[in-house]
């Protein structure tokens, strides 16, 4: 099966949205779900500059992670 080309999608168009624990100096990043079930995420600083995106499987991967503390340690 082929990999979507999740980074021809046009952000501009996204529902970006913030953590409610943004802190109030902006540091933050936001998410936007992607229409194939995965997710893109940017600096809310600087929403302009290159974004990631993830495949349903990739952020389904990375959520069961921080759920089971793999990242505690960062």
């Amino acid at each position: 099966m082929e990999k979507p080309d999740l980074y021809a999608i046009e952000t501009s168009s996204l529902s970006w949205q913030k953590s409610s624990l943004t802190a109030n100096n902006g540091d933050c990043f936001e998410l936007a779900p992607l229409p194939d079930g995965g997710v893109a995420v940017r600096d809310s600083k600087n929403p302009d500059r290159p974004h990631l995106c993830f495949t349903a499987g990739e952020w389904a991967a990375f959520k069961g992670g921080i759920a089971l503390g793999d990242f505690d340690n960062l």
